[in-house]
């Protein structure tokens, strides 16, 4: 069996995730394919993610790919959270993650609407999405609070945690919307304000998106997503894979036996490689400065092999990474804007004065990418919040 050492890992994540100058390109759907898919819970990500990786890095090309071209597609997927890809991937992830959200939440949320009295939750969910659908088909992308307001339906108010400390009403839309995202009938369009504004429009998805996201296998789908993600993040562990997708270890034991993976031997145990693996790459010096949630830092559940214990804390306590700093591999340091708009850094351990130097290169990039605009972490870890101050 072959047997791939840390340093094999942390010279490949190089090459597979464009961290190399050789390696970027502007080719914005070639970015995400090459990551299967860019976290987008955080707005920021996207944008960061993808330009660290671009030939010559552009706001207006990363919104001309989401927006105008619509090449990336942004949806729920893996995990609950939000994601882009480009559209062949996103339908892959709708059958083989999205789709299984749908029961438990419409459970849930016809539950809040029991509490709150509703005699027929089932008959008015159905009502609801029927009046969203028609009305995003006649005005189309509208963001939440307008659909809020403009659609009778949802002015219905829900109770949530009823007689409990915990006691709230929202408005139905927020809820709905969400589980029409996870049905797939409509997509997230260009947000209300700026590219580091999270409140979207939101669309049909059969008008955003021509065909809809589709009706795919489930099994297939699950097995195409597999031989897409090896590549990327190979050698893994079937807990890696299974954390990544949120599926159970039966499923991805299936997938990855569908996709035809080939077990490799890990300094800590067995793990998997994609059936065409081209093997070891040339190993060269690198860093990196990447953004909260980038899918290299976020890209594993088992991260002992790059990530240090004294840099733990670049994580929060639900293991979402904020903006790190990496040396060869290895996160080293952490950095933040502050309100201000100064980007600073925290390292965890010693870095010679050249790589520091390339670091700062780095940091200076972003700099001029966002010029004047200010952004905020979604998950900032403490270490993060000390930068900020």
């Amino acid at each position: 069996m072959l047997k791939i050492d840390v340093e094999e890992r942390r010279a490949r994540v190089a090459h597979q995730h464009r961290l190399l100058p050789q390696t970027r390109t502007d080719d914005l759907s070639a970015i995400a394919d090459g990551l299967v898919a860019l976290h987008s819970t955080d707005p920021v990500t996207v944008y960061l993610s993808a330009m660290v990786r671009m030939m010559h890095p552009s706001i207006a090309a990363v919104e001309q790919a989401l927006y105008a071209d619509r090449s990336l597609i942004r949806h729920h997927a893996m995990r609950r959270t939000l994601w882009v890809a480009t559209p062949p991937v996103v339908r892959q992830i709708h059958a083989a993650a999205t789709r299984k959200l749908v029961g438990p939440e419409r459970r849930r949320v016809i539950g809040w609407m029991s509490e709150a009295g509703m005699a027929d939750p089932d008959g008015w969910l159905d009502g609801a999405r029927d009046q969203i659908l028609s009305y995003l088909h006649e005005h189309g992308p509208t963001t939440a609070r307008e659909l809020g307001r403009e659609v009778p339906a949802l002015r219905q108010p829900l109770v949530m945690a009823a007689g409990t400390a915990w006691e709230a009403k929202i408005s139905a839309h927020t809820r709905v919307i969400t589980l029409l995202g996870f049905q797939g009938a409509i997509l997230r369009g260009q947000p209300a304000g700026s590219w580091v504004n999270g409140a979207y429009r939101y669309a049909a998805a059969d008008r955003w998106l021509p065909g809809g996201l589709g009706q795919l296998d489930e099994r297939t789908a699950a097995a195409d997503l597999a031989r897409l993600w090896l590549p990327a993040f190979g050698p893994a562990t079937t807990v890696d894979l299974s954390w990544w997708m949120g599926w159970t270890k039966a499923m991805t034991r299936q997938a990855l036996a569908d996709g035809g993976a080939v077990e490799v031997e890990l300094d800590d145990g067995p793990g998997w490689v994609a059936a065409d693996d081209p093997g070891p790459p040339a190993a060269e010096p690198w860093v990196a400065v990447l953004p909260g949630l980038d899918p290299t830092t976020m890209g594993w559940k088992q991260r002992a092999w790059y990530l240090p214990a004294a840099a733990a804390e670049s994580f929060d306590r639900a293991g979402n990474g904020g903006p790190t700093i990496w040396v060869d591999g290895r996160i080293v340091g952490v950095w933040a804007q502050t309100r201000a708009g100064e980007i600073l850094t925290h390292y965890f351990e010693r870095v010679a004065a050249d790589r520091r130097r390339q670091v700062d290169e780095r940091i200076a990039e972003i700099r001029r990418w966002v010029g004047d605009t200010r952004f905020t972490m979604r998950f900032p870890a403490d270490i993060h919040r000390a930068l900020v101050g």
